[in-house]
């Protein structure tokens, strides 16, 4: 998500995230709602070839393992958060074995990855780092799109300790999909601004 704005409304609910205008996206983290303005088109195409390397050997088991579910952006709702927004996020089969059809989502992640900017940057790991912490997700992925590196960490007694730092046009196996490899060349490609002609 673009640049972040902090609505001093305490605790925020649903009704204030479905007050915001069509243009504005919001997360509750911590009963503080979170404002910004919708993602561009650079984010969701990240997103996309994030999926494509994803859910076909993670979720649906063709040339991996499955047992994920893997979902770009989901709803997902837990107590003083009614609702924050990963970029991505992964659930075991195990832990979630069908996804909800009419309702958010209330299973804390296994896995979430978040795509940083440099408006996003500060919000991703200064409020949601912390706070994916706290609520005990196992593995966060930072992708910085200007940096060109995919920062791997997994919670050990309720911190983070970075297990990896890849860049350039590494290969990578990556917890908790280590299973299969991962080449990041096409992710570095579709963050570029458009060049000038």
């Amino acid at each position: 998500m673009s640049s972040r704005a902090t609505v001093a409304v305490a605790p925020a609910t649903k009704a204030d995230l479905e007050a915001l205008p069509d243009n504005v996206v919001g997360e509750i983290i911590d009963g503080v709602l979170y404002t910004a303005p919708r993602p561009r088109s650079v984010h969701a195409n990240v997103i996309g070839l994030l999926l494509d390397d994803l859910k076909s050997p993670f979720q649906r088991g063709r040339g991996g393992p499955g047992g994920w579910w893997i979902l770009s952006e989901p709803g997902i709702e837990l107590p003083d958060s009614p609702e924050f927004v990963p970029d991505l996020a992964g659930w075991l089969r195990e832990r979630l074995p069908v996804l909800p059809v009419d309702q958010s989502i209330t299973v804390v992640p296994d896995w979430i990855c978040e795509i940083l900017f440099p408006s996003t940057r500060s919000y991703d790991q200064r409020i949601k780092r912390p706070f994916y912490a706290r609520i005990g997700v196992q593995h966060v992925w930072f992708i910085d799109l200007e940096a060109r590196t995919l920062t791997v960490s997994r919670l050990v007694d309720g911190r983070w300790l970075e297990i990896g730092l890849f860049g350039e046009n590494d290969t990578v196996h990556a917890e908790p999909f280590e299973a299969v490899a991962v080449n990041m060349t096409e992710w570095w490609e579709a963050g570029e601004a458009p060049k000038e002609r």
